[in-house]
């Protein structure tokens, strides 16, 4: 899929985000290519090596797939303080099936193949300018990011007053659980987004269909529901007999022509749908990277989904951290890192992730994320809850008495006063 660089979020980052580019959105498999021989020398050097000696038990003589372990290299050849077995927490959309269908595709993740995921599901889709995620609804509620080009959205809200809306690369809506909507790719190249959904067991297949419903409807009934005969309704022995889902439609008309036609019988609804996430101001940033948090708080209608919007720089960290309230979902947009898991009882394990990877942490266990490349790092985080929360373990430590602290670890008076004292969220980076 062919995108312009004006197209994608990166196009409406700030200068920190400029690194959200076309390549990295939607060239992930190309950008894993290019780091294959550096991660190949990574896993080779932790094999050959570990805490400073040989390490000759870790050879492998056997059969591998040499592509996947210098992918993953910490998976493979994992650090010395992993240790248990920690239940895995990585997936990825390249993994999975790509519904293609004339006007677009969809792939999702849940918790079918990503059975840690009990809480959110998610689908990533594309649409050819034109191209209809046909008039539906779901059982559950739907935020997503566009991530590349641009769509008009169509709802209608609780009072029957309608809704259309523009969206452009960096940009959210937010669908409660009902609400019937539509999304259409514009030109020239159409959209690509991601839906994220606050059932853990959600599936596109699932998903009230418009053409699927009626078609499955008594047409006498259908017709006494329009108020028209039976002979007007033959239009509908086209549609497919499991419904449209996705089609290719002409590109929409000027916005303005749609808004006259539809608030015609109602004005339109005062409730925004939609909320442009990169034109905020970052909640945290300085030269180690920067966090939006849009919730509840900032986004109104997003009742039962929170996110946070990470750029992690080269050689910066999501510092150590944890959520108190539910899981965090992660969706990994750029760059790569890795994100070592704490589970308690003395089980950890690191993974790697880049570009379309999902990754998931359950509630309260303590991680971090790394940026382990020369790009910066960029991923989502994921809630399903009406606010977002985190707990610094910086903040923690510097907020306790300090021998408190230094009988505990056994620090010396200097490496505390080094510990950061607030929540900064991204630590690490060059300063200056």
């Amino acid at each position: 899929m062919q995108k312009s660089p004006e197209t994608t979020v990166a196009s409406h980052a700030e200068p920190g985000d400029a690194s959200l580019s076309r390549r990295m959105l939607i060239g992930a498999g190309a950008a894993a290519t290019v780091g294959l021989a550096a991660t190949a020398a990574h896993a080779q050097s932790l094999q050959t090596t570990t805490l400073g000696k040989s390490n000759a038990s870790a050879a492998d003589l056997g059969p591998r797939n040499k592509a996947l372990e210098a992918l993953n290299p910490d998976a493979y050849m994992a650090p010395p303080t992993d240790h248990g077995t920690v239940q895995q927490f990585w997936q990825s959309f390249s993994q999975a099936h790509r519904r293609i269908q004339d006007g677009g595709w969809a792939r999702q993740v849940n918790v079918k193949d990503f059975p840690i995921s009990t809480e959110i599901a998610s689908v990533n889709m594309k649409l050819n300018a034109g191209g209809v995620r046909e008039l539906h609804w779901h059982e559950a509620d739907e935020w997503s990011l566009m991530l590349a080009g641009s769509a008009r959205l169509t709802a209608i809200d609780y009072d029957g007053h309608p809704y259309v809306k523009d969206v452009k690369a960096g940009d959210l809506w937010y669908f409660p659980q009902g609400i019937p909507h539509s999304i259409q790719g514009l030109g020239p190249d159409g959209c690509e987004f991601l839906l994220v959904f606050d059932q853990g067991k959600f599936s596109e297949d699932d998903t009230t269909l418009l053409t699927d419903w009626l078609i499955h409807t008594p047409p006498e009934v259908v017709g006494k529901n329009f108020g028209v005969g039976q002979n007007a309704l033959d239009p509908l022995k086209a549609i497919p007999p499991e419904g449209r889902y996705i089609f290719q439609a002409p590109v929409p008309p000027a916005i303005g022509d749609d808004i006259a036609a539809m608030t015609q019988a109602s004005p339109a609804t005062s409730t925004a749908f939609d909320f442009a996430l990169l034109d905020m101001k970052p909640t945290k940033e300085d030269a180690s990277g920067s966090i939006r948090i849009v919730d509840s708080r900032t986004f109104k209608i997003s009742k039962n989904i929170a996110a946070a919007y990470v750029v992690v720089k080269p050689g910066a960290l999501r510092e150590l951290h944890w959520h108190t309230n539910v899981a965090e979902w992660q969706y990994y947009i750029s760059g790569q890192g890795r994100m070592t898991l704490f589970a308690n009882k003395s089980d950890s394990r690191t993974i790697d992730f880049r570009a379309s990877d999902v990754g998931y942490v359950p509630v309260t266990l303590p991680h971090y994320i790394e940026n382990t490349g020369d790009e910066d790092l960029i991923y989502l985080e994921m809630f399903k809850s009406a606010t977002y929360d985190d707990i610094s373990l910086n903040n923690w430590l510097a907020g306790l008495p300090p021998e408190l602290v230094q009988q505990h670890l056994g620090l010396t008076k200097e490496t505390m006063a080094a510990i950061p004292k607030t929540n900064l969220g991204v630590v690490g980076g060059k300063k200056g």
